[in-house]
């Protein structure tokens, strides 16, 4: 009976020893995935931190632009009461009938400036010559002030006020 015994506490010493082993090496293998899921989670986090700075850089560089954008739209509404302003002073009716001519030169030549300063800003170099349209012809209706030397007229205020000799 002793040889059973010992057979039957070899066998529980046996498989007590595979459990053991089987469940280190079950062990061993989740440790090894939880420190791959680890890193990855390591990776992932920093890669959000990221982002998150990113999007806080971001969001003050538009809000500077959406301040400088809000400063331009007031100064653009205030040029825009202004041009208003000065239309209600001047008479362009009355101007237009006693004098068509000089106030057609302006109004062309303030044309032409204002293609020339739109070509520009969309990428032109804003030398294109005047429409033929816009030349001056034997009449005269064409403008002086639309000619290619490109001063601006606007400096001064650009008010097209009647003068009392033609």
């Amino acid at each position: 009976m002793g040889m059973k015994i010992a057979a039957a506490m070899a066998a529980v010493l046996f498989t007590v020893c595979g459990l053991s082993y089987w469940y280190y090496q079950s062990s061993q293998a989740t440790i090894a995935t939880l420190r791959e899921n680890n890193a990855q989670l390591e990776v992932a986090v920093d890669t959000a931190e990221a982002s998150i700075n990113s999007l806080q850089a971001d969001m003050a560089k538009f809000a500077e632009a959406n301040s400088a954008l809000q400063k331009q739209l007031q100064q653009a509404e205030a040029y825009g009461d202004e041009l208003q302003e000065k239309l209600r002073r001047h008479d362009l009716t009355a101007l237009a009938l006693r004098k068509p001519k000089l106030l057609e030169g302006k109004m062309n030549g303030a044309t032409a400036n204002l293609w020339r300063e739109l070509e520009e800003v969309t990428g032109g170099d804003g030398s294109q010559p005047l429409p033929k349209w816009l030349q001056s012809d034997s009449e005269g209706t064409g403008n002086q002030d639309s000619d290619q030397n490109r001063e601006d007229s606007s400096a001064t205020g650009g008010e097209t006020q009647a003068s009392t000799t033609d």
